[in-house]
C-alpha cells in the first residue's frame, strides 16, 4: 500500500434494493455479474489498492444478512437501518470508521466493478494533493439522459444538477458522476447535519455535497475518468446483460 493511503478509508454503498433488476428479495449489489456478486469486484479492487479490513466498510441495509453471509468477516460493516439516501449512507459509514483516518473514498457497490486499481489510486492521490474537501470522479457518456450532469457555475465552481432539474442547455452536457467521491472526512461529518433533503424526498443525495461546498466557498474538484469504459451504470435488465457481456470479454 502506498504510504499516502495510510490515512485513507473507503465506504462502499451497498444498502439498496434492486427491484428494476428483478432482485426484489436481495440487495442490488448481490446481483450476479460475471458469475459473482457485483459488489465483490469493488472489494477486490480496494484490496488490490492495499486497503485493510479496518480501512473499508460496506454500508448495508436491505436484506443485509445476505451480504454478511457472503463476505463473512473479510470486510467490515456499517448498518444503515433507515434508507435515507446516499449522503446519509456515506455519513453512516464514515462515523463507523476508526478515528485515525482523515480522508474518505466513497463508492457505489453496484456500478464500480470495472474500475482499475490504478485509476482509483490516482484519484485518491489527486484528492490529497489538491486540498479539496470533496473530489468527484466523473465520466463522459454517449447517452447520459438518465443521469444528472456536472455543471460549472459562472464562478467556475462545479455542482451536480439532478436530471429532473436540468435546463435545455444543460441537457447537452455529457459529463456525469461515476458515484466515486473522495472527502475530507471531518468536512463530510461536519456538513451532513446541515444538508437539505432532495426535493420532494426524505433522502439526502451525495451529489448535494457539491452545492454545500459552493455555498461555503470550500474547494471542490471534478476529475474526469481517462477511460470511459471503466464505468458502467447498471439500472435495468438490459444494462445488466450488457455488463455481463463486458465482464465476460474482460475475463476471456
Amino acid at each position: 500500500m502506498s504510504p499516502n493511503f495510510k490515512n485513507f478509508a473507503a465506504v462502499i454503498l451497498a444498502a439498496g434494493q434492486g427491484k428494476r433488476l428483478g432482485a426484489a428479495d436481495m440487495p442490488k449489489v448481490m446481483t450476479p455479474l460475471g458469475g459473482q456478486p457485483m459488489v465483490s469486484y469493488v472489494v477486490e479492487i480496494l484490496k488490490k489498492i492495499g486497503l485493510t479490513l479496518e480501512q473499508f466498510y460496506l454500508v448495508v441495509g436491505f436484506k443485509k444478512e445476505k451480504i454478511k453471509e457472503y463476505f463473512g468477516d473479510i470486510v467490515s460493516y456499517a448498518d444503515q437501518d433507515e434508507q435515507k439516501g446516499t449522503a446519509h449512507a456515506a455519513y453512516i459509514g464514515s462515523m463507523s470508521l476508526p478515528n485515525k483516518f482523515d480522508n474518505l473514498l466513497v463508492m457505489n457497490g453496484d456500478d464500480s466493478a470495472f474500475f482499475k486499481p490504478e485509476t482509483l489510486r490516482d484519484f485518491m492521490e489527486q484528492h490529497q494533493k489538491s486540498g479539496a474537501v470533496v473530489s468527484l470522479l466523473s465520466v463522459e457518456l454517449e447517452r447520459p439522459e438518465q443521469y444528472g450532469r456536472v455543471v460549472r457555475r459562472e464562478d467556475g465552481r462545479p455542482i451536480i444538477v439532478e436530471k429532473e432539474d436540468l435546463t435545455e442547455e444543460q441537457k447537452e452536457i455529457r459529463e456525469t458522476s461515476t458515484g466515486a467521491y473522495c472527502f475530507k472526512r471531518a468536512w463530510l461529518e461536519e456538513i451532513f447535519p446541515e444538508m437539505r433533503p432532495l426535493k420532494g424526498l426524505k433522502e439526502y443525495g451525495i451529489n448535494t455535497t457539491f452545492e454545500v461546498a459552493a455555498r461555503r466557498g470550500d474547494l471542490a474538484q471534478v476529475i474526469k475518468l481517462k477511460n470511459n469504459e471503466e464505468w458502467f451504470g447498471i439500472n435495468t435488465k438490459e444494462e445488466l446483460n450488457e455488463a455481463n457481456e463486458r465482464m465476460s470479454n474482460l475475463k476471456s
